[in-house]
């Protein structure tokens, strides 16, 4: 099941992402040990795949990309997200309604 951290003092959740760069199309491909799994046509180069990602869920949870951020993992395929404006329950729906 995935997990989404709620932080209500911050009005922000947090949640892992497990990124999958190079696919045929950009889409939430469900989860895999409770992180958000991830498929992007962008590279692994160049930062491209992590501008990509911010811009992907900004699009999918309806906020501006200024409010997607990454806490870790810019080099790695496992990433710490953080989504501001955005209840952990919000999240949930629209994640759902993509997939």
């Amino acid at each position: 099941m995935l997990r989404i951290e709620p932080h209500p003092d911050t009005g922000s959740a947090t949640s892992d992402a497990r990124l999958q760069p190079r696919a045929s199309k950009n889409e939430i491909a469900g989860e895999i040990d409770g992180a958000l799994r991830v498929r992007l046509q962008a590279p692994a180069l160049e930062d491209r795949a992590n501008q990509a990602l911010v811009e992907f869920l900004a699009r999918v949870l309806r906020t501006p990309k200024s409010a997607v951020r990454l806490l870790s993992g810019e080099r790695s395929r496992n990433k710490r997200v953080e989504v501001r404006g955005v209840s952990a329950r919000e999240i949930e729906l629209l994640l759902i309604e993509e997939s």
